[in-house]
């Protein structure tokens, strides 16, 4: 027994240190990304016209004052070194954080391209790479690290909750990818209000991290730690009014290494679970382009729902705040799941 409580309390006392090393490391290397974002201006360029081709005029008119001043974008850069550096020096592993990091790793320099010509763009609209190529790089890395996944590691089933696991062979590849492309996108389209995506991100690892536990996957739960000790550095600079955005960089960087996460700690039925906000926010934004396409109308006022809830009156402080209650009840709720459904 004492031998156990021994054992916990290594992994415990490992899998935290690391979160807060990564805290410090993002701290001390905040400073250095805003002198250099102010000095050659990473402004955050507003968005004009949305995916369909309209004006974005309920937008625009929410954060008109947003935009009067300068806020520098990209900051994702900051908690994407932080996570890296901890994970390559302090906690590499083949099987339990090689995805992971090459997932945050592939899918911030996707978004850090989107960014680079988001800020040196000229003119409105939807400045950055094209969505069909964002989704095209995006998808070749969930393939890849797919591959890796089932003929490196030997993984080729999947597990269904209270059922068991289901075989599916090679089928894997393709799920694994489906995860990091739809998890990747979802976090992506969550990011547009202060401290938003940041905070579902948080408790979104932090459950995954208490699965991974749980399951004895003591260098994969510190990975997922690892990425709140440095979301939470973010968090303090990226809350309302925020010093700065995390930009592409950093929210394809947390979309895709979710989804990889999900995958590893065999809990693909389950991000939607700990992940709701996620997917009601990707769904919102996916309702609303196929109701104007097909039917000329809008669903909501503004998507995703955060804008539309911001449309109806909502504080954007309101927003974030009830998003991260809902978000950390579904994370216990995942949890519970994965006790009870055998992912344990």
């Amino acid at each position: 027994m004492d031998i156990t409580i021994s054992a916990l309390t290594n992994q415990l006392t490992k899998t935290f240190l690391l979160s807060m090393v990564a805290f410090l490391v993002a701290m001390l290397l905040t400073p250095l990304y805003t002198y250099v974002a102010y000095k050659y201006k990473f402004w955050k360029k507003q968005r004009t016209t949305s995916t369909t081709g309209e004006a974005l005029t309920v937008f625009t008119k929410l954060h008109a004052n947003k935009f009067k001043r300068n806020i520098p974008t990209m900051a994702g850069i900051v908690f994407l070194t932080s996570i890296t550096l901890v994970t390559f020096f302090l906690n590499l592993d083949r099987k339990q954080t090689w995805l992971p990091l090459a997932a945050i790793v592939g899918g911030g320099i996707v978004g850090l391209l989107d960014d680079i010509i988001n800020v040196r763009g000229q003119g409105g609209g939807v400045a950055g790479l094209r969505s069909s190529l964002k989704f095209a790089m995006i998808t070749a890395i969930g393939l890849i690290l797919g591959w890796f996944f089932f003929a490196k590691l030997g993984i080729d089933a999947v597990h269904v909750p209270f059922i068991g696991n289901w075989v599916i062979g090679w089928w894997i590849v393709p799920l694994f990818a489906f995860a990091v492309v739809a998890t990747g996108n979802a976090v992506n389209i969550s990011d547009g209000l202060d401290g938003l995506a940041g905070g579902l991100a948080a408790m979104s690892f932090s459950s995954f991290g208490v699965i991974a536990l749980l399951q004895g996957h003591v260098l994969l739960a510190a990975f997922c730690f690892t990425v709140v000790g440095a979301l939470l550095s973010y968090l303090w600079f990226n809350i309302y009014p925020a010093r700065f955005f995390m930009g592409d960089v950093g929210s394809f960087a947390l979309g895709t290494s979710l989804g990889v996460v999900a995958m590893l700690t065999n809990s693909f039925f389950l991000l939607p679970v700990i992940g709701l906000l996620f997917v009601v926010e990707a769904a919102s934004s996916l309702i609303q382009i196929v109701s104007k396409k097909f039917f000329k109308r809008k669903v909501f006022i503004s998507a995703p729902l955060h804008h539309h809830l911001e449309a109806t009156g909502w504080p954007e402080t309101k927003v974030t705040m009830r998003f991260w209650v809902v978000a950390a009840v579904m994370s216990f709720i995942g949890v519970l799941f994965a006790i009870a459904g055998g992912n344990i």
